[in-house]
């Protein structure tokens, strides 16, 4: 039953908190007693029992950080994904799909996600940091080639070998030019999304052009190495957050939390919404990257910002008593 009193700090972990349960010859807590103390426990870690928004503060640290920590393990899980089709396996793929279309622009993805074409490396830092970061995307195997294709025997076709067609998506190749403008004089453009196994299939066609794309979908250890990297981050980052609670920081701890929390939590706010309208709006076999959702790596400049901030506030924290009342000033200067 002593197991229960881990969910305090070290100094409130008496065991007068279970007499009233031995007194009454119990082993174990019922279930609403475990939470009780489960949430009391939670709630002593934080200190400051007179604030009524340190939980709040909590909270939002340990999701943030869970979140991100999540994101981390899922970009390490999709290591395991099959490596993408090589040139020559796409270009017979598509000689089955498109017979009589000879694509040309195919060649071997340099690696599993690229930026600008190429895989990430530190000439690409800049480029990810300053604004290009959304070019950082799984990579395709993919080309083109002039000339059509009838979107119904595609379709056909596809479903013949196996492939799992979503419907069609139509879209106009340019808006109104105008006035006048007649809406039905703009040429438009079919997009096809197929899944079979592991791979998905784009195909675009024009009228007077086709080009088609292979990649890979989410491994499955993405989602269990996600799930267990929010548990993870979540609970290291309120413990962390409990003790410099603990500490009774200065000012400025608080506000260099502040600031990292407005720095991670500003894009994620923004990011979620569009992500999901965005899949909602057209099939997707394989959803984004968990980063994309959180405005990462497009606004990876503030992510780093909020971290050296965050980092500084826990120094902040760590100082002794006498220090922090002379040094934290200077942090925040």
């Amino acid at each position: 039953m002593r197991i229960w009193l881990l969910a305090y700090p070290r100094d409130h972990r008496r065991d007068e908190i279970l007499e009233t349960l031995r007194e009454a010859g119990r082993t174990r807590p019922t279930a609403r007693e475990a939470a009780n103390l489960l949430r009391h426990g939670l709630r002593a870690r934080l200190g400051r029992p007179a604030s009524r928004t340190v939980a709040v503060w909590a909270t939002l640290t340990a999701l943030i950080c869970g979140l991100f920590t999540a994101a981390f393990a899922v970009r390490a899980a999709w290591e395991t994904a099959r490596p993408l089709p090589t040139a020559a396996e796409a270009t017979a793929m598509l000689a089955e799909i498109l017979p009589g279309q000879q694509f040309e622009g195919l060649a071997d993805a340099p690696s599993l996600f690229v930026i600008y074409g190429g895989p990430l490396r530190w000439s690409a830092a800049r480029d990810l940091l300053l604004g290009d970061g959304a070019e950082y995307q799984p990579a395709g195997v993919g080309g083109g080639t002039p000339g059509d294709a009838d979107v119904a025997v595609t379709v056909q076709r596809l479903r013949d070998l196996g492939w799992t067609v979503s419907p069609p998506i139509e879209r106009d190749l340019y808006g109104c030019v105008g006035p006048p403008c007649d809406p039905a004089t703009i040429p438009t453009s079919t997009t096809l999304v197929a899944s079979r196994g592991d791979t998905v299939l784009t195909v675009e066609l024009t009228g007077t052009y086709v080009s088609a794309s292979f990649q890979r979908t989410a491994p499955w250890p993405v989602w269990p190495a996600g799930i267990a990297g929010f548990l993870l981050g979540a609970a290291m980052s309120f413990l962390l957050f409990g003790w410099a609670s603990r500490r009774r920081p200065r000012t400025s701890a608080t506000v260099l939390l502040a600031i990292a929390l407005f720095l991670w939590w500003t894009p994620t706010v923004f990011a979620v919404p569009l992500a999901l309208n965005h899949h909602l709006g057209e099939p997707h076999p394989s959803w984004h990257p968990m980063w994309e959702w959180l405005g990462q790596p497009t606004f990876s400049l503030l992510f780093l910002l909020g971290t050296a901030a965050a980092l500084l506030s826990l120094a902040v924290s760590a100082l002794p008593a006498d220090a922090r009342d002379g040094r934290a000033r200077a942090v925040v200067q």
